[in-house]
């Protein structure tokens, strides 16, 4: 036979294949194994505290093939982020296997978020003649707990809440079988194997153990509970939810006043799509960022024909929706989707009293929320990581992240070059904290205002078991310059040996920087409530040139006093007054805002500010929003953070294009001088101009002067490229007009996505500066 009709055998190979990334508790190893079975591969995969490690034999054309699957097909829920290949001797040995997990000193393997249950999943559950139907704890490979049930890695049941449960023969034919969805999925389980509820009334004693396997016809009992408008203590996948009609006003009103929070709008969780679109307009953006798997809490334009409890969402014009998440909060409404929806809506809001961290154990919940709720839902399913629920918001065709936990925690933004471990502290308010390895930054899930001793538990508890999983003893802690944050007097009381102090707005820039993977300098702007400057002054209508180092400070809104600290946060006339006689001097106008106040009062604030006693100056943007809204009447006092800004953008009506003046003034930092648009808003209230109309002028006042400062910036520095940052960028009316006007100057402007926009991202900025000062020898 000659060279050309030669059949050329191809040579067989041996491949070790380590895959890091997310890549355990996603269905990898059952992907891995079906996909070597199909290409009729030999070898074996398992878990390690690494990843996920592969060794494979077969030709190298099908090799090539393996790999291309592997990277670019991977499960839903897997982040593949590097896979590394090399070649290995021979063995010979017949078949694919799934081996035992190992440990590896010093790895860093991903640990994956909680997801919302899947189609399929669905499917079961609400089936008559499955064996699942009704049954509240329905996962499989692609949905369901996994972040709060891990308690170590690599992710094996064992190592998970799940380990009291052993399967039953079905359920562990199922985790044996490849050809299953089910194969190798940790928190398998069915009503006879696994978790089951009990419905307690406040003040019963705990059972000892949980053996009702029916839990449909608890179920129809709590939505009678409900109809009834009863309060609810339910406990879900990453804590408690309180939950009542959304109909019904007495209830919510009731849990308002048990719960001590008067005015913060809650969260509805609807059935499905269709009943989202009932009480809110969707985009194509909107029903993709409720129906994906994290399941958040999205934003949403409420219709004006609502028919809900007035109090959900007093003075706002949007809810909160989430679809369910899990088995548990669909069969709250009907038994399957084939029965009408008892509820149109369910207020959903944290099982917690008003700024303390969501409760998890039944224990807690008997003992903490007795005073909030008529009954308790609980299961036997121990939570190991108290996680909120996210909040998002859609903005041109993304998602944008106002509160990241449930679905996104402890999901890693991957930077350019950060070997070094860092411990980030973050902020005082919406805080969370970021360590720092191997090229990851990780963020904690939401943790919340370090104001009390309960979060501040919180915060070291989910520390301890982030540096558990993730192998990681930081090297640097990196904090806020304000002295008396919580935050600032636990980096500084820690035993970490490095200590690098960041600047609040330019690490909100840093966070943004990082988000979208920049590196030199960028023109930041970091509007927000509350900043410690580096003048010792409250920034927070800042312009900086920025890099991933240090900052310059190129402009801020002109210094106006803050009476009273805190209590001019409480009471935004505080800063109406302050801003007046900064503009009128102290004759000021009649305005119904000021006759409003007791006379007394009145007369104290203005003897503070007229001898700046009890005052500190500062330049902050949503002290700005707050006089704006007390003077148009829409809030003198508020009860939680943000309250006045979002009334003033809830009532701005669209399409108006009027702006009312302001000058900035050059100098070495520029300063924005809004007294003629405080000027002119006294004379429109004067004039009868109503205060949708006032708002919708200042909010495009505020977008021209951003926009006329950063082209001076532009001018005298040459960059282009322009990072929005801070909570006030929260505020899509000023957001919108601020990008839209940015782009027409031809900025390149870059905003947060995964990463909040307001303090909750402090704590990557501030790991972001740490590790290139560290890097950079600073």
């Amino acid at each position: 036979m000659d060279s050309d009709t030669t059949i050329r055998r191809e040579a067989i190979v041996r491949l070790q294949i380590q895959v890091s990334g997310t890549v355990q508790g996603v269905g990898f190893r059952p992907f891995v194994y079906k996909l070597a079975h199909a290409l009729g591969l030999t070898g074996h995969v398992f878990n390690s505290t690494a990843g996920v490690t592969i060794e494979i034999e077969g030709s190298e054309s099908v090799l090539n093939d393996f790999l291309k699957t592997l990277k670019t097909e991977p499960p839903q829920l897997a982040d593949v982020q590097k896979v590394t290949v090399s070649r290995i001797g021979l063995t010979g040995s017949p078949g694919f296997s799934i081996l035992h997990s190992r440990k590896e000193q010093g790895a860093i393997a991903l640990v994956p978020a909680d997801a919302g249950t899947c189609d399929a999943c669905w499917q079961d559950f609400g089936d008559p003649l499955n064996r699942r139907y009704g049954y509240p704890f329905t996962n499989c490979t692609h949905c369901g707990p996994r972040y709060t049930i891990i308690q170590n890695i690599p992710y094996d049941r064992p190592d998970t809440t799940m380990s009291a449960f052993m399967m039953c023969d079905s359920c562990a034919a199922e985790y044996a079988d490849p050809n299953d969805r089910r194969f190798h999925a940790q928190p398998n389980a069915c009503s006879l194997c696994g978790p089951s509820l009990a419905l307690l009334s406040r003040g019963a004693a705990l059972p000892q153990s949980f053996t009702d396997t029916e839990a449909l016809p608890i179920l129809h009992h709590v939505r009678a509970l409900l109809l009834e408008g009863k309060i609810l203590a339910v406990k879900g996948l990453g804590g408690f939810l309180l939950a009542c009609d959304a109909n019904n006003e007495t209830a919510v009103t009731e849990l308002r006043r048990r719960k001590h929070r008067p005015h913060k709008p809650f969260a509805l969780m609807v059935r499905d799509i269709d009943a989202a679109h009932v009480l809110c307009e969707l985009s194509t953006e909107d029903e993709a960022a409720l129906r994906h798997l994290r399941r958040p809490v999205v934003i949403l334009p409420k219709r004006p024909d609502v028919n809900l409890a007035l109090s959900i969402a007093p003075g706002n014009n949007t809810l909160g929706l989430m679809l369910p998440y899990t088995p548990l909060h669909y069969l709250l409404f009907s038994d399957s989707s084939q029965t009408e929806s008892v509820f149109p809506a369910l207020v959903m809001t944290s099982g917690n009293i008003s700024e303390e961290p969501i409760v998890i154990s039944n224990t807690g919940a008997m003992l903490h929320l007795g005073g909030v709720a008529d009954l308790f839902l609980l299961h036997n399913r121990e939570i190991a990581t108290r996680v909120d629920d996210s909040v998002v918001r859609t903005f041109e065709g993304c998602g944008r992240v106002l509160r990241r936990s449930r679905g996104f925690a402890p999901q890693t933004i991957q930077l350019e070059s950060a070997n070094e471990s860092v411990l980030a502290f973050g902020a005082e308010l919406k805080n969370t904290f970021c360590l720092t390895k191997d090229g990851h930054a990780i963020l904690s899930q939401h943790i919340g205002d370090l104001q009390n001793y309960e979060t501040m538990q919180f915060f070291e508890e989910t520390l301890a078991k982030m540096k558990r999983l993730f192998h990681i003893t930081p090297q640097a802690a990196a904090y806020d310059l304000h002295p008396h944050y919580m935050s600032t007097r636990m980096a500084l009381a820690s035993g970490i040996e490095r200590k690098i102090a960041v600047q609040h707005h330019h690490a909100h820039i840093a966070s943004c920087m990082a988000e979208n993977h920049l590196s030199g300098d960028v023109i930041g702007v970091a509007f927000d409530g509350t900043g410690y400057g580096t003048d010792g002054k409250i920034w927070g209508g800042e312009f900086i040139i920025a890099n991933l180092v240090d900052f310059t400070r190129c402009g801020h809104l002109r210094y106006v006093p803050l009476p009273g600290g805190d209590a001019a946060v409480r009471q935004p006339w505080r800063m109406a007054l302050s801003y007046l006689r900064d503009a009128f001097g102290p004759q000021l106008p009649d305005l119904a805002c000021l006759r409003a106040i007791p006379p007394k009062q009145l007369d104290i604030v203005t003897t503070m500010i007229a001898n700046q006693f009890q005052t500190v100056e500062t330049s902050s943007c949503g002290r700005l929003f707050d006089a704006v809204a007390a003077l148009v009447g829409l809030s003198s006092e508020v009860t939680f953070e943000g309250q006045a800004a979002i009334a003033l953008e809830s009532i701005a009506f669209p399409g108006v294009t009027a702006r009312y003046e302001f000058t900035i003034h050059d100098g070495d930092p520029m300063t924005m001088d809004l007294r003629p648009t405080v000027l002119a808003i006294v004379e429109d209230l004067a004039s009868g101009i109503v205060p949708g109309e006032i708002s919708a002028r200042f909010h495009n006042t505020l977008s021209a002067a951003i926009v006329e400062t950063c082209c001076r910036m532009r001018d005298s520095s040459g960059l282009d490229r322009v990072c929005l940052s801070g909570g006030s960028f929260q505020n899509m009316v000023l957001l919108h007009s601020t990008v839209i006007q940015l782009r027409g100057q031809n900025f390149q402007v870059f905003l947060h996505s995964m990463v909040p926009a307001n303090d909750g991202g402090i704590s990557l900025g501030q790991a972001v500066i740490a590790c290139e000062q560290i890097r950079s020898g600073g």
